[in-house]
C-alpha cells in the first residue's frame, strides 16, 4: 500500500549528518513506490509555543510562520520521520520546538500511524540517542492511533561527511523500503 511520509530533518546545519539518514531513507521510502515529502528546518521560521491553548478549538496554531504549515504536513502523512542531530544526549532544539508547536494536532484527525527516528552523535555509545528517543514516544504517546515504530543510530559523526559509509546509511535505507 502506498503511503504518505514525511521526513523532517532538524538539524541547524544544513548537509549534516542527520540529514544524510533522512535522505537514505527518503532513498528506500521512494524506491518502495511511497509518495515522500522531506522537510528541512534549517533556515525555517519557528517560534516558540507560547502555551495559549487556541490551537485546540481552532486546529490551527495562531503562530503563522514555517512550524503552522509543517504541522499541517504532519497531520496529513501516513508516516512522520524525524532526524536529529543528538545534542548534549538530547534531540535538536528545533525538533523540540517543532513537536511543541505540533499541539494543533492534539484533537484533529491526523492520519499518521507510524513515527521513525533517524538519530547522529559524536559520541558512539549505544545509549546516546535513548533521552531522544523518549522524548519522541512521549510525544507520540499522545496520538493513541499513533505507534513509535524505530530508531536508527549513527555515532561518530560529528564533522559534516563523518557519516559517509556508516551502517547506519544502510538501515535508514531498509526502514524506509519496508514503511
Amino acid at each position: 500500500m502506498k503511503k504518505k511520509v514525511l521526513i523532517m530533518g532538524t538539524s541547524p546545519r544544513v548537509g549534516g549528518n542527520s540529514n544524510a539518514l533522512a535522505m537514505a531513507f527518503e532513498d528506500g521510502a521512494v524506491e518502495a513506490g511511497h509518495d515522500v515529502e522531506r522537510v528541512t528546518l534549517a533556515g525555517k521560521k519557528i517560534s516558540f509555543c507560547t502555551g495559549c491553548w487556541k490551537c485546540l478549538d481552532t486546529q490551527r496554531c495562531v503562530i503563522h510562520d514555517d512550524a503552522d504549515e509543517i504541522v499541517q504536513k504532519m497531520k496529513d502523512a501516513d508516516v512522520l520521520v524525524f532526524a536529529t542531530p543528538i545534542y548534549y544526549y538530547e534531540m535538536s532544539g528545533q525538533m523540540k520546538v517543532l513537536l511543541d508547536r505540533a499541539n494543533a494536532l492534539y484533537k484533529v484527525n491526523y492520519k499518521y500511524r507510524e513515527v521513525y527516528l533517524l538519530t547522529t552523535a559524536e559520541d558512539d555509545k549505544p545509549a546516546t540517542p535513548v533521552n531522544a528517543e523518549n522524548g519522541l514516544k512521549g510525544w507520540v504517546s499522545c496520538f493513541p492511533k499513533a505507534k513509535f515504530i524505530e530508531t536508527v543510530f549513527a555515532g561518530n559523526c560529528l564533522d559534516i561527511g563523518a557519516i559517509k559509509g556508516h551502517k547506519a546509511l544502510h538501515e535508514a535505507k531498509e526502514l524506509g523500503l519496508h514503511v
